[in-house]
C-alpha cells in the first residue's frame, strides 16, 4: 500500500480544525495524523513538531489580519491593522492567545510586524526606535482585540475606547 501524500497546507487546515473544534489541548500530532489517517511520523516533515503546528496556527492567524494597502497614511495603516486585528480576535478568541504565548516564526508571519514597521517609518520614528516602538503599539493592538474578544467592554463602547487609544498613538509620535 502506498501511503497517502499530504502537504503542510493539510497538516495546518487540520491543525485549525481540530484547534477550532476542540481547543488548543487536543492539538498533539498524533491527533492531526489521526485525522489525516497517516502515520504520526507523517507530519514530521511538513511541520517539524509539535511546535511546529502551533506555529503553523500562529502563521495562520496572522495571516487573516489585513495589510494596508500602499499609499495610504501611516495612520490608516495603523487604524487598518488594529481594525483586522479585532475582526480576527473576534472571529477566533480562543486560537488568538496564541499570538501572546509563541513569537511569530514562519516568514509568512511577519507580515503585520513589517506592516507596522512601515508605518512607523513613515510617522518619522527613528530607525533604531522602530523595533521597540513596534512591540508596544503591537502588543497593545493585540491586547485590546484580544480583551475585546473575550468581553471585556461590555459596559463600554471599544470603538470610542479605540479612538481614544489612536489620539494617544499619535500625541506619542509627536503628532506626525
Amino acid at each position: 500500500m502506498t501511503p497517502r501524500r499530504i502537504s503542510r497546507d493539510q497538516v495546518l487546515d487540520v491543525t485549525w480544525e481540530l484547534a477550532t473544534r476542540k481547543g488548543l489541548p487536543a492539538v498533539t500530532m498524533r491527533a492531526v495524523a489521526q485525522e489525516l489517517d497517516v502515520n504520526p511520523m507523517t507530519l514530521y516533515r511538513h511541520v517539524g513538531d509539535k511546535q511546529g503546528l502551533l506555529d503553523g496556527l500562529v502563521e495562520r492567524l496572522l495571516l487573516e489580519i489585513e495589510v494596508p494597502a500602499p499609499g495610504l497614511g501611516w495612520r490608516e495603516q495603523l487604524r487598518v491593522l488594529a481594525s483586522s486585528m479585532r475582526t480576527t480576535a473576534r472571529r477566533h478568541p480562543d486560537l488568538f492567545l496564541l499570538l501572546f504565548q509563541r513569537p511569530a516564526a514562519t516568514p509568512e508571519a511577519f507580515r503585520p510586524r513589517n506592516a507596522v514597521y512601515d508605518a512607523l517609518h513613515a510617522a518619522g520614528v527613528a530607525e533604531e526606535r522602530i523595533p521597540q516602538v513596534e512591540r508596544l503599539l503591537s502588543t497593545f493592538m493585540l491586547g485590546f482585540a484580544a480583551s475585546e474578544a473575550g468581553g471585556r467592554f461590555r459596559d463600554g463602547d471599544p470603538d470610542d475606547d479605540m479612538a481614544f487609544a489612536e489620539q494617544l498613538v499619535v500625541q506619542a509620535l509627536g503628532g506626525a
